[in-house]
């Protein structure tokens, strides 16, 4: 068992929790840095696969929180290679653009007021993924943390051929009028029942605009006492035990829709 080109290093805390998923045996997990672009912007991700795969795989896009590509979605893409999946962390921001403190918000409502620019910037990963030699295009998934949890459901509403969307403690929009029937993709929305981000009445009306969309498969799971980012390691928020049954809850999710 070994891992080809460990680069960048991880936080002591991500380290830790990476750990809790052993690579299989025989298995050699490669990490990179991808660059590509979206309307002339240079875009920067982060790919992890099993480069002993000798077959196509199923694939999921992972999209950051609103401090953009960093240690959370590189650990949760060595995680899923681990489990067999090529897995990308998508750059929604652009290359170089990591901010920190107050600037992180003010990045991410950019966003928030735009979010055409970022459904088309979530398919530019979604489109860049999809076409990797390495993976089953008919078995593609996207999760997110955070803004990224938003920006996976937003990505969802395009209509998008994913088999499934997990959103972890991201913020639930709803839109009137709805487009909510447009959506194709099994969705898991994981929320925290501390999080004043996504207060009850937020969940209530998210669930009552699927609810008007009898097509659609889709489960809300709450965890108590797990406030905004509990998956997040390192940060006083981090709630080991919602943090565990979230993960388990998206390898069960992922194994069904890729059945």
């Amino acid at each position: 068992m070994s891992i080809a080109s460990p680069l960048p290093s991880l936080s002591p805390a991500h380290e830790a929790l990476l750990s809790q998923v052993p690579i299989r045996e025989h298995s050699v997990i490669d990490i990179e840095v991808v660059r590509y672009e979206h309307e002339g912007l240079a875009l920067e991700g982060y790919l992890a696969r099993d480069v002993q795969a000798d077959e196509r795989r199923p694939a999921v896009l992972i999209l950051h929180d609103w401090g953009g590509v960093g240690d959370t979605v590189r650990m949760r893409a060595q995680m899923l290679a681990r489990l067999g999946y090529v897995a990308f962390a998508a750059d929604l921001y652009g290359a170089g653009v990591r901010p920190t403190g107050d600037a992180a918000p003010v990045e991410a409502q950019k966003y928030y007021r735009d979010l055409p620019l970022l459904r088309s910037r979530v398919a530019a990963g979604f489109t860049h993924l999809l076409q990797h030699p390495a993976v089953d295009p008919a078995r593609l998934a996207v999760i997110g943390y955070c803004f990224g949890g938003m920006a996976a459901l937003e990505f969802a509403r395009t209509g998008a051929p994913a088999r499934g969307v997990v959103s972890f403690h991201g913020g639930l929009i709803t839109h009137d009028p709805s487009d909510a029937g447009a959506i194709a993709a099994s969705l898991l929305v994981l929320t925290g029942a501390a999080d004043p981000s996504v207060p009850d009445e937020a969940v209530v009306s998210f669930e009552n605009e699927l609810r008007a969309a009898p097509h659609l498969d889709w489960q809300v799971t709450t965890y108590s006492g797990a406030p905004h980012a509990f998956t997040i390691p390192g940060i006083d928020r981090y709630r080991p035990l919602a943090d565990a049954r979230s993960w388990r809850a998206l390898v069960c999710f992922l194994d069904e829709v890729f059945a």
